[in-house]
């Protein structure tokens, strides 16, 4: 067996292990970059270290201590609660709000499962008091994760970002995110369509007043400040039990959450009794803004902004902040860094040339790029989309640099969306925490229900995403 298919083995059996095992799959990835390049490849620790991702790292250090400051002080459950103000007995509007809201905070940078993890339970309370269709609901709100989860500074958009860059390949950072957002809108629209929303708009002006329903979010806390390291991507439902994933946050529930000694953090107490935004909340704002105008506009490192905003955020509230540090998503972090050095161990070896070259002589350049979208669907719905993002774009760079045809651009995104789109499985931590906090339904019911449109997400959305970005 040659060096390069050994590599490649020890990778899928990585995914597989992850799979199979609650491990962090940064931690396998760390263990096989130093049996592969010491045994295999012959390599010293210094060259194996050499892959490590520094600049990837300070960013996802810098995007999660920032949202989990956001969260802490009472941001998220501001916008979320104005948001849902804004409804006002509109009841078709509540699903499109719970899209965007989650859409915003995986934009911001939250991965997709922190979004969900504080959303989900709000908006399938709501489904099950307003008798909206609970599997729309819930679907709608994971979509609404994904649309958001390529912009430039989220950490899907920094992950594949960075990865094309070092590559040397054509990068429009906007079109992935658009992309993303565009897929993922059309399939909501779509599932509104079909699961009652229509009929939701015909009953729309008979439907209560939701500012005036006792128990509803507007009188209470919204999104509950984290305890601990907070749910960010695959990696921490991979680390953490049910009980944690499966955190309820629904209407009837939504009481002030008591913090230590029993009492609500001092801003979030604000932030549920008064209207107004407080100073934190408002300053929070303004980061997450000069986040985006300094790295888009400027190119500054987003690691180093979002560090230096959080700093700022923690010497206006030090007391509110103390734990935002430990909130840090170290699970998520450890899976992207640990993948990212296996990968660089397989490029010092040759085999990310190898592999490039291999699907680079098929007959077909378009079927070579619709076998990669494939893999990388069919990988996603059982494992850690962070870390297929992670090994497979760059398994496809030598693709797509030797001239075959196909445009980089819309490959980029058609992967990325066929990589994560497909998390509305129940294998999934998205799709569990759907299942699990959906109420007043049959559970086994409603996990084929989630099985099944899984199923056909993870064969549809492919050869789609394909067809429209890299065919035509």
């Amino acid at each position: 067996m040659s060096a390069h298919m050994m590599s490649i083995y020890v990778l899928v059996a990585m995914f597989v292990l992850a799979t199979v095992l609650p491990i962090n799959m940064g931690v396998i990835a760390f263990v096989g970059a130093f049996l592969v390049g010491t045994l295999v490849a012959g390599m010293k620790t210094k060259a194996i270290m050499g892959g490590f991702p520094a600049e990837l790292f300070l960013t996802l250090v810098g995007i999660t201590y920032l949202f989990a400051q956001a969260q802490n002080n009472g941001t998220i459950d501001w916008l979320v609660r104005g948001a849902l103000k804004a409804v006002r007995g509109r009841v078709a509007a509540i699903p499109w709000i719970m899209f965007f809201i989650t859409a915003l905070l995986t934009a911001v940078g939250a991965v997709s499962p922190a979004a969900v993890a504080i959303i989900a339970p709000i908006a399938l309370g709501f489904a099950a008091r307003y008798g909206i269709n609970p599997l729309m609901m819930g679907l709608m709100v994971v979509h609404g994760a994904q649309g958001g989860g390529f912009s430039p500074i989220s950490i899907y958009g920094g992950i594949t970002n960075k990865i094309v860059q070092k590559a040397g390949l054509p990068l429009s950072e906007l079109t992935t995110a658009f992309v993303s957002l565009g897929v993922n809108f059309a399939v909501a629209l779509l599932l509104f369509m079909l699961f009652g929303g229509m009929a939701l708009l015909r009953q729309r002006e008979g439907a209560p007043s939701l500012a005036g329903v006792a128990g509803t979010p507007f009188n209470t806390q919204v999104a509950m400040p984290a305890s601990g390291p907070q749910l960010f991507a695959d990696a921490e439902g991979e680390a953490m039990s049910e009980e944690k994933l499966t955190r309820q946050r629904s209407p009837d529930a939504l009481d002030a959450t008591p913090g230590a000694g029993g009492a609500a953090p001092a801003a979030l107490q604000a932030s549920s009794e008064h209207a107004g935004a407080t100073l934190q909340q408002i300053v929070t704002v303004v980061g997450l803004i000069a986040l985006a105008v300094l790295t888009l506009v400027y190119k500054l490192d987003i690691g180093f902004v979002a560090i230096t905003i959080g700093l700022v955020l923690s010497v206006i509230a030090p007391n509110v902040q103390k734990r935002a540090i430990s909130q840090v998503s170290w699970p998520e972090i450890m899976l992207i860094v640990g993948v990212s050095t296996y990968v660089g161990v397989m490029e010092k070896m040759g085999t990310i040339t190898f592999v490039g070259e291999s699907v680079a002589h098929l007959t077909s350049p378009l079927i070579a790029a619709l076998l990669l979208c494939f893999v990388g669907a069919v990988v996603s719905a059982f494992a850690s989309s962070t870390a297929v993002l992670g090994s497979l774009i760059p398994l496809a760079v030598p693709f797509l640099q030797s001239g075959t045809g196909v445009d980089p651009i819309g490959f980029i995104a058609a992967m990325a969306v066929a990589s994560t789109i497909v998390d509305v499985s129940p294998f999934s931590t998205n799709g569990a925490l759907v299942l699990a906090n959906a109420q007043g339904v049959d559970r086994d019911v409603f996990l084929r229900q989630l099985m099944i449109y899984g199923g056909i997400v993870t064969l549809v959305a492919p050869v789609v995403v394909w067809f429209l970005f890299i065919v035509l």
